[in-house]
């Protein structure tokens, strides 16, 4: 059910039909999006400061959309921050009211994010956060990036200021790949911070979609308490 306070925070992929982004490409933007705009200084002490402390204090709902040609050069016009990754555009915006989105997106379309990757993802690198997919979910690209995004602010919020400086320092490197079964077993009973979702789509609530990696995380952080994402699903 949708609280009447609820906010959500937009994101917008850029998919142009002739060249459209690599999959892991749009994952790797969503995440980093997410992190340069819990990082600017309009969300910390300025301008966007207050919409994005209501929604992290209700919860962190994203939802994903599509642009392409002139949708893509009216959200441009918006507040917001643009993060390009490779092959992929995303535009991150500060968070609206659910009921309030401005015409330029609302207009904008969900479906149609369900993008391939032409050849397997290179290894992570070795100072980057890895967010690892649950193998057994079969997720939509626009799916994957708002689960990816969540994944990507739980790390941030594990994540101690020395160890947050020199992440910044060094771009926030982040990476995303699917688990092998293997791996994901290991990593959800690992203690490391665990997506589990709300189920307003795609999945069932309370599945564990991304678990957020890093030697700095393996050391524990802060939890704080939330819904969608962080909700325990046994409450």
């Amino acid at each position: 059910m949708n609280r009447p306070d609820q906010r959500v925070l937009p994101l917008v992929v850029r998919i142009e039909r002739a060249t459209p982004p690599e999959r892991t490409d749009a994952l790797e933007a969503a995440a980093l999006a997410v992190l340069t705009l819990l990082t600017d200084g309009r969300s910390t002490g300025g301008e966007w400061a207050e919409a994005v402390q209501a929604w992290e204090t209700i919860g962190i709902r994203k939802v994903v959309r599509r642009a392409r040609g002139a949708e893509w050069r009216r959200v441009q016009e918006l507040p917001g921050i643009t993060v390009t990754v490779r092959s992929a555009e995303v535009r991150v915006h500060p968070p609206i009211p659910l009921d309030a989105w401005p015409k330029e997106l609302s207009r904008l379309q969900v479906s149609g994010t369900d993008l391939p990757d032409s050849a397997p993802p290179d290894p992570p690198g070795p100072d980057a956060a890895v967010l690892w997919l649950n193998p057994a979910l079969g997720m939509s690209a626009g799916k994957a990036m708002a689960q990816a995004g969540h994944a990507a602010q739980l790390a941030w919020w594990g994540t101690d200021e020395h160890a947050r400086a020199r992440w910044v320092a060094e771009g926030l490197p982040v990476a995303v790949r699917a688990a092998d079964p293997r791996r994901w077993a290991a990593l959800v009973d690992s203690g490391l911070p665990v997506v589990r979702d709300a189920g307003f789509t795609e999945v069932e609530p309370g599945s564990r979609t991304v678990v957020a990696d890093a030697p700095w995380l393996r050391a524990g952080g802060h939890r704080p308490a939330a819904w969608g994402p962080l909700r325990n699903p046994a409450n």
